[in-house]
């Protein structure tokens, strides 16, 4: 199998912007900075949201108002669907980009929270 492209899932509400379904919140601007240089170091970008129909068409249209573009919307990216033959209900990702996350390995448990409460103290 060919290497694929590193994928990057980013969920929308709470994460590239505020939480304010099913308006639009304010952006999080170091997010978004950060998922631009991501993919200029070559990384594709996956929009993985709940949002669907015109909820979803705002959030579209916000991210490319702030300069951010996917390479897939609630899909993985084409060349990992044509590598691994399939197209699953679960978004395939290198990484996934959640307000909402838990880490969990073999060695802890770290919730977002815990990282959001530290960085804002």
């Amino acid at each position: 199998m060919d290497e694929m492209r590193r994928a990057i899932a980013i969920d929308f509400d709470g994460c590239i912007c505020q939480s304010k379904y099913p308006e639009i919140g304010e952006p999080n601007w170091h997010v978004i900075e950060e998922a631009k240089k991501e993919q200029a170091a070559g990384a594709g970008l996956i929009l993985w949201t709940c949002r669907a129909g015109k909820e979803l068409d705002a959030a579209i249209t916000a991210c490319k108002e702030w300069g951010l573009n996917f390479d897939a919307v609630n899909q993985s990216l084409p060349e990992w669907i044509e590598a691994w033959g399939s197209d699953s209900r679960k978004v395939g990702a290198d990484e996934y980009w959640d307000d909402k996350a838990v880490i969990a390995d073999t060695t802890c448990i770290l919730r977002s929270a815990t990282c959001y409460q530290r960085k804002n103290k």
